[in-house]
């Protein structure tokens, strides 16, 4: 298996990922192997796909229309 070494990491990160691996209770260097993984691991971000996703439920939901009365009378209702 490959090997990296990593150096002049600023203080501020080590302390920071140390902090993250001891709440994930994984040593420093696996908690670094699993930020590699999601980092590699997730999906490309395409803003055009996102703003089409958006335009589509923006047209399935142009029909409720929510205004601040509306919001007032859900908030008299007792809904959060």
């Amino acid at each position: 298996m490959p090997s990296i070494t990593v150096k002049n990491i600023p203080d501020h990160s080590y302390e920071i990922l140390k902090q993250i691996a001891t709440i994930n209770h994984r040593s420093i260097n696996s908690e670094i192997i699993c930020l590699i993984e999601k980092a590699t691991l997730s999906k490309l971000f395409i803003p055009e796909q996102h703003l089409t996703l958006a335009k589509r439920c923006r047209e399935k939901t142009k029909k409720f229309l929510l205004t601040n009365d509306t919001l007032q009378a859900a908030k008299e209702e007792g809904r959060p």
